[in-house]
């Protein structure tokens, strides 16, 4: 039996047309060189696909929208779970199930009709199940933790093809391997998710000259110092394509009212001369518009660290070191409920650090080693304030599982892996191998 033949949806080998465009990731520049990309159509056409590859010594790799691609695919079957799409809301359980196809911004829209909302991220465009398996940095992790740890359970092909429900109960190793240490372990179709009540969001970008950078950061910090874990804050030195100028935005969410969110964002009040603040008591929906990242693919090439701290030094550099080549330098708040997820919940464990930072260029031939070169000075000379950790969802190619998981984490994920799927049937964005 031919690929072809084992499954009913679309096959594409290379030299076929539309190939390449089907085979490559979100971060344009990032190079696949699979051996086959297959559009499943439905649970069973996974099991089957997974059944093939099992009998022909073959390996999958699953790619929902194509983000935290590492291009270390060469020979694999890249899976494309578009087509399991299927979200179905119980508002009274609080409860979504959600396709491996599906994206955030269709489970807001369909959550918050319910004025409910899942743990999503800054993008509308990322799948839910890539999201969680990588554990999940979401807006609301200050208060609910990872958005791994929301998921209540998991419809997966195993290594042999067989469909399964896993659940704490069901699978208790399976179930703690996938909440956040990657899809090495079994093929998810479908997630169920915990939801959770938002009677009032409020939220947006303020926008300020970038020559207001020492004020914003200096107001971040003192914001952030005792922020109720309810509200989330994130601030950027941003700089659009030239001639346009450089501007500093803080970003924001805080679940509650407009009055008590002015209140604790009152140190941005002070500083002059916004150019634009969009903040408003908000639908869910409309969460993945606050950051405006893009959602088709882009050539971005972006790198991740945690800090420890933020103290005078720290801000000076952040606030001040040129950013140019970088399009954006990001700091994200982090803490609350984070920084206490314990054994008992995912394989992302506890996120200490109190701080994360974003450092976005492009992936283009005449700016990426500049990029790079700029990202590696921005690390060095924060170095006291790094940890070295960095989240599974944000890691990058040329990185690997070991820099986001903890070394007694990645022993228990390898032996996982080793009695689930021996023959390496299915391989993570970021494998947990040894």
């Amino acid at each position: 039996m031919d690929l072809h033949s084992a499954v009913k949806g679309r096959v594409l080998l290379p030299g076929d047309a539309g190939f390449e465009e089907a085979a490559g990731p979100w971060a344009v520049g990032v190079r696949q060189p699979v051996a086959a990309v297959v559009e499943a159509e439905d649970d069973a056409d996974v099991a089957a696909l997974v059944r093939y590859a099992h009998g022909s010594g073959l390996t999958i790799s699953a790619q929902p929208s194509g983000h935290g691609a590492s291009g270390d695919v060469e020979g694999v079957i890249l899976l494309r779970t578009g087509r399991l799409g299927h979200v179905e809301v119980d508002p009274v359980k609080r409860v979504a199930r959600v396709g491996a196809g599906a994206r955030w911004g269709r489970v807001l829209a369909e959550t918050g009709e319910h004025g409910l909302t899942g743990l999503a991220g800054s993008s509308p465009a990322v799948s839910v199940a890539g999201f969680v398996l990588g554990g999940g940095v979401s807006w609301f992790g200050r208060r609910y933790g990872w958005a791994a740890d929301s998921v209540r359970a998991f419809e997966v092909v195993d290594a042999g093809g067989d469909r399964a429900r896993v659940t704490a109960e069901s699978d208790s190793e399976l179930f703690w391997a996938l909440r956040g240490g990657g899809g090495d372990f079994a093929l998810v179709t479908a997630v169920e998710l915990e939801l959770y009540p938002v009677p009032f969001l409020y939220g947006g970008r303020i926008v300020w000259p970038g020559e207001r950078a020492g004020e914003v950061f200096e107001a971040f910090r003192e914001v952030t110092a005792d922020a109720p874990r309810e509200l989330s804050v994130w601030v950027n030195r941003m700089q659009p394509p030239p001639p346009a100028p450089p501007i500093v935005t803080v970003d924001v969410t805080f679940l509650g009212e407009e009055d008590e969110a002015r209140e604790l964002l009152a140190p941005f009040e002070k500083i002059g001369g916004p150019l634009s603040d969009t903040r408003k008591i908000m639908d869910i929906a409309d969460l993945g518009g606050i950051a405006a990242e893009p959602v088709d693919p882009s050539p971005a090439l972006s790198r991740v660290e945690l800090l420890t701290g933020l103290d005078d030094a720290a801000v000076e550099i952040l606030a001040s070191e040129p950013a140019a080549p970088l399009v954006n330098v990001q700091l994200r708040h982090l803490g609350g409920a984070l920084a206490e997820a314990g054994s008992a919940g995912g394989a992302g464990g506890a996120l200490t650090e109190p701080y994360m930072l974003y450092l976005l260029g492009l992936r283009l031939p005449h700016l990426t080693e500049a990029v790079q070169v700029k990202q590696a000075q921005l690390v060095h000379k924060l170095a006291a304030h790094v940890s070295g950790r960095k989240p599974y969802t944000f890691l990058a190619p040329g990185e690997n599982a070991g820099q986001a998981l903890p070394a007694e984490t990645l022993a228990r994920l390898r032996e996982i892996k080793k009695s689930r799927d021996p023959q390496h049937v299915f391989r993570a964005n970021f494998p947990v191998r040894d």
